[in-house]
């Protein structure tokens, strides 16, 4: 069983990757914090920590577009999550089914 105390020995907030769990997509990048972690595994919704609200959100909580997370996964330096997911409509509040859809030409 993963220790998930060791996650956040780093800081009190950590980012979390939202990936399709289908297609594997890069869906979305949110932030988690311990409160949000635990929701998230009690009611396999993703829950995340607004950095712009300060408060707790669970995706999808307002427009019915929910992430539900079918598996977890933790990066090699125990600081960052993986969640796969199973969205119900689009993830990105523009509608978009990902929110990375800016491509940035090289």
């Amino acid at each position: 069983m993963f220790d998930l105390d060791l996650l956040f020995q780093k800081s009190e907030l950590i980012p979390v990757i939202i990936q399709h769990v289908e297609s594997k997509e890069v869906l979305m990048l949110g932030f988690t914090n311990r409160e949000a972690l635990d929701l998230t595994l009690e009611s396999k919704t993703a829950w995340f920590w607004s950095r712009s609200r300060k408060k707790l959100w669970n995706k999808g909580e307002s427009s019915g577009n929910f992430l539900y997370v079918k598996q977890m996964m933790a990066d090699c330096d125990t600081d960052t999550l993986l969640y796969l997911c199973t969205p119900v409509g689009p993830t990105c509040h523009t509608g978009a089914d990902s929110c990375f859809f800016h491509e940035i030409v090289l």
